[in-house]
């Protein structure tokens, strides 16, 4: 039975029944005892956690990816990875597309929803836009990666780790297969590799911008006065969300006594690299258990920002964050409407803003306290854990591979919260609710 033809069902419960499907297959094809190295295969909940941070391109593991999970595994892996950032509703297009099956005015409406394209028209011709994209600046990343890679590990293996990061890399996920000897290294023995660094943070921010943004760019090239409203906005804040933190990172945390070990390169590397990571990729190059609270708390704030919509990434989405700032400068200086670029936006834009970002406060802030209060974590540690599941980021401070059974069930609910959105998930609580014709009386409320 096809994921389109699951009775009446909304596009909103489509798509998250799609990705819910594919973390519990992911899940069974992780517990076979191929997929890891030990005997007996993984257990239920290492497969559910693994599968759900793949899926929802997350990156945060409980067991090291290279030692634990075997080739099969790994490529498994690689599959939810692609699937999940791609998205379960593009994918099964695709596949439609490549078989020959028509696509009916049900799966164009779902498909619009689930890349959170502004009409119908020409979706098909989006969807193969995006696909041919994805495979060029996956393929690209993954060459440059190999000449690095290749040298070190050998041609087999490093194509095979070239490969696997680059789409790891371009999808927002964060998993990486280089914790051998190491546990859980990550990106830390390139922390000053110029070719790594640039390849890396070009695919996060290439996977993070929005596939429409791919689309004004490819049309209008570097006539930016001729981009959508949405792209303007989704590069000014991405420029912004690039550089001040890098800056912050350069002068205030690479100049505490912690870090004077590492080189001016380094320094400089690394704020670059944590400045572009926390936007929903999950990989670092130095031991975030080392960053001061400062350091911390501000990549939380990114980690819950994440991208742009109809991208890779996660979060409440850099587009929410500008027009609610755009909707405080408008009552500042008493104007009807948030504007920008000689354009307004509409009401209803901010009414979605403000909700999406109380939904993810509160998502936030309730899988925090749950963590300090099962396991009693510390609060900013367990803040930051949730930020990173709940914005599907994958950056820990160490905590998540010991963190108790109930405490890693709250972190898979906040990386699919995080992964099939939560506007999403209360359209498909929600659907069928009629709405109300009528109105109840007003009356004005003070606020501030």
């Amino acid at each position: 039975m096809s994921i389109w033809k699951i009775g009446r069902t909304s596009p909103a419960q489509v798509i998250i029944l799609g990705f819910l499907a594919l973390i519990l297959g992911g899940t069974a094809l992780l517990m076979l005892p191929p997929a890891s190295r030990g005997p007996g295969g993984a257990s239920f909940l290492d497969a559910l956690f693994t599968a759900t941070s793949a899926t929802c391109v997350t990156g945060l593991v409980v067991e090291n990816t290279v030692t634990y999970w075997s080739t099969f595994g790994q490529v498994v892996i690689l599959a939810l990875i692609q699937i999940g950032g791609m998205g379960v509703i593009t994918m099964a297009v695709a596949v439609a597309i490549f078989t020959g099956r028509r696509i009916g005015l049900r799966q164009r409406y779902i498909m619009q929803e689930s890349i959170s394209a502004p009409q119908m028209g020409g979706i098909i011709r989006m969807t193969g836009f995006i696909l041919r994209a994805t495979v060029c600046m996956e393929a690209v990343g993954a060459v440059l990666l190999a000449l690095r890679f290749c040298p070190e590990l050998g041609l087999r293996k490093g194509l095979w780790y070239a490969v696997f990061h680059a789409v790891s890399a371009f999808c927002n996920a964060g998993f990486d297969l280089l914790g051998d000897p190491v546990p859980y290294a990550s990106l830390t023995g390139y922390v000053a590799d110029p070719l790594v660094n640039c390849v890396i943070m070009a695919l996060i921010v290439l996977g993070g911008i929005g596939f429409l943004t791919w689309s004004d760019a490819v049309t209008h090239g570097i006539h930016l006065r001729r981009y959508r409203l949405q792209s303007k906005l989704i590069l000014t804040t991405t420029a912004a969300l690039l550089v001040l933190p890098a800056l912050f990172f350069f002068f205030y945390e690479f100049s505490l006594p912690q870090w004077q070990d590492l080189s001016g390169a380094e320094r400089f590397w690394s704020a670059c690299f944590q400045s572009v990571s926390p936007r929903t990729a999950g990989f670092n190059t130095i031991d975030l258990a080392a960053f001061s609270e400062p350091s911390q708390l501000l990549t939380t704030a990114l980690m819950l920002i994440g991208g742009a919509p109809g991208s890779t990434a996660g979060g409440f989405k850099n587009t929410t964050l500008v027009v609610l700032l755009l909707t405080m400068l408008s009552v500042f200086r008493r104007k009807g409407s948030a504007q920008a670029f000689g354009r307004r936006i509409p009401a209803e834009v901010l009414r979605s803003a403000a909700a999406i970002f109380m939904l993810y406060l509160t998502l936030f802030l309730a899988g925090g306290m749950l963590l300090c209060c099962i396991d009693g974590v510390p609060l900013q540690a367990a803040l930051f854990e949730a930020a990173s599941a709940l914005g599907t980021v994958g950056l820990t401070l160490g905590l998540t591979p010991g963190l108790s059974a109930p405490c890693q069930l709250v972190l898979v609910f906040l990386m699919y919260c995080g992964r099939v959105g939560g506007l999403t998930l209360i359209y498909a609580v929600l659907a069928g609710s009629a709405p109300v014709a009528s109105q109840l009386p007003q009356e004005k409320v003070t606020v501030g």
